[in-house]
């Protein structure tokens, strides 16, 4: 059997138009989440702007929302002085969106419900005990804070949850095209059947373009015959002139050769008394 060579595998000319579509989007939301950071406005606004832009930039690449989780500290250097809030937001949103981003970072899909649980857990446990390390701790206690926080990250950790399932549906059923296009042409070579012993097998010979040429067939082998009795070399009829008939003078060569050609024939030749 013989396989027939396979053409190489070429990458999809879209594929790099889609990389390059994911760098932009990525960097216009790392603008959007920029432009959120320094221009003057509530905290729960620029809280709400943090978390779901830097989740969405992180799906377009990982770099991208370790970035938009540094510009989180922009507003310290923007024009306008920022919330005082704001102080606190940093450093306890921030550390909570970094465990989501490792996390989703780590594994598929499955993984964005605990990464989920660990971001809310993170902030409903310091409003739940934060008052009692530190009395002046209420911002984490606040309802605003928290729906401005959580909310977000549902939105963001729900839109990387379809948008994974849909690209490995994919990326499957692109590998099931490529096993069934990249199976082998099997050529299976003409068996020619054993002959039994003493037959003969016919030639085959090629004729040029446009001329049929006979092939003869094989010599048959004629099947012994069996007699039905046995096998004369003369007939019966014939008489054995070897012999003298009683009473006659045995007869000469030449004469017994000439009854030999008078018995053959079938016409008696006189012969001459006496002799």
């Amino acid at each position: 059997m013989t396989a027939a060579s396979l053409p190489p595998r070429r990458r999809p000319a879209r594929a790099g138009l889609w990389t390059a579509l994911r760098l932009l989007v990525g960097l216009a939301l790392l603008a959007a989440l920029a432009y959120f950071m320094w221009t003057p406005g509530d905290w729960p606004t620029r809280l709400f702007a943090w978390v779901l832009l830097t989740i969405l930039a992180d799906e377009c690449a990982g770099w991208f929302g370790y970035m938009g989780l540094a510009l989180g500290a922009l507003a310290f250097f923007a024009p306008s002085a920022p919330p005082e809030q704001w102080t606190l937001i940093v450093p306890l949103v921030g550390g909570a969106l970094f465990a989501l981003l490792l996390l989703k970072h780590s594994g598929g899909p499955f993984v964005l419900p605990f990464a989920a649980v660990i971001f809310a857990g993170a902030l409903y446990a310091t409003g739940r005990f934060g008052l009692k390390i530190d009395p002046a701790l209420t911002l984490p206690a606040n309802a605003g804070f928290q729906r401005s926080a959580v909310v977000p990250m549902l939105l963001g950790v729900g839109f990387s949850f379809v948008r994974q399932l849909i690209g490995n549906a994919m990326r499957f059923a692109a590998r099931r095209r490529e096993r069934a296009a990249a199976a082998p042409v099997v050529v299976v070579d003409p068996v020619v059947p054993a002959s039994a012993p003493g037959a003969q097998i016919p030639e085959v010979v090629a004729a040029p373009a446009g001329e049929t040429m006979p092939v003869a067939p094989a010599a048959a082998v004629p099947a012994p015959q069996e007699t039905a009795g046995p096998v004369l070399a003369r007939s019966e009829a014939v008489l054995d002139l070897s012999k003298p008939e009683p009473g006659k003078p045995e007869l000469g060569t030449a004469e017994r050769d000439t009854a030999d050609l008078n018995t053959e024939a079938g016409t008696p030749v006189p012969t001459r008394p006496g002799q």
